[in-house]
């Protein structure tokens, strides 16, 4: 807790038997809630989580990454926690940032904060591959042109945001694959969010979550596209329920009946 406000960071998971302790051993004492959100893992998962005290919800199939960030908020909203940190368990950010990240927004500095692999200069040090580097710094350099901000990347899987952040996004209008922290950050932007960023040195090994390349180029064409539809409906020539502040929001609809996630496990 920082004053009076709740911190949860949630964690969606798949597959993150190997990493998951390694990353919540270094969570600091001021976050009230740990929730983890597992999109139907082969692996062990949900037993080390378990193990470590976590609050467990369970996917009942392998819904997306996009979907599971949905559940994680839908969670985080629930528990009545004011801020919200989103970070991927399979420790390639250090969770030792947590206590900054929160802060930045407890103390209404920041509503979103971004861990920024890229303003410390030490991405490819750190074991980014190049073709990942450059597709990041040109994606992002597309990204500002044309939402009118100046970011140093949005592609970060390590994300702090305010309650109202979670509660005024229409996240259920977001694509269930990778796309989605693209569309968020987008929204955001859109919304008038003010976004921060903190510069955060990463990890790139083998038990680390890395999309493949075939993968990699579906999410760049998804971010050209969500760059283009901000563009479009900003300027009216359309609209897309992405933007629209009637979109279907976590507060209001639940993200699947079929979805495993109502009840702790």
């Amino acid at each position: 807790m920082i004053g009076s406000k709740r911190i949860a960071v949630v964690l969606p998971a798949y597959n993150a038997e190997k990493t998951l302790e390694a990353t919540v051993r270094e969570l600091p004492d001021l976050v009230d809630t740990c929730i983890l959100v597992d999109d139907h893992s082969a692996d062990r998962t949900i037993e080390v989580a378990k193990q470590l005290g976590l609050q467990c919800f369970v996917h009942d199939r392998n819904y997306g990454y996009g979907r599971n960030q949905q559940t994680c908020y839908r969670e985080a909203l629930a528990s009545g926690a004011e801020v919200i940190i989103m970070l991927h368990p399979d420790y390639q950010y250090t969770p030792l940032l947590v206590t900054a990240m929160a802060s930045m927004v407890a103390y209404d500095v920041y509503d979103v904060v971004l861990g920024s692999r890229i303003i410390g200069g030490q991405a490819l040090e750190g074991g980014m591959p190049l073709w990942k580097y450059v597709s990041n710094r040109f994606l992002t350099a597309c990204e500002n042109f044309f939402l009118g901000v100046k970011l140093s990347e949005y592609h970060t899987g390590y994300r702090a945001f305010s309650r109202k952040v979670l509660a005024t996004l229409p996240l259920l209008e977001n694509s269930d694959d990778f796309v989605f922290d693209n569309q968020m950050l987008a929204q955001c932007v859109h919304f008038g969010f003010r976004i921060g960023e903190v510069s955060c040195p990463t990890r790139y090994f083998a038990e680390a979550s890395s999309i493949n390349f075939r993968r990699s180029l579906k999410y760049g064409v998804g971010v050209l596209v969500t760059t283009a539809q901000f563009v479009l409906h900003r300027s009216g020539i359309a609209r897309f329920r992405i933007f629209s502040p009637q979109g279907r929001k976590l507060e209001s609809y639940y993200v699947n009946e079929k979805v495993a996630a109502g009840t702790p496990r």
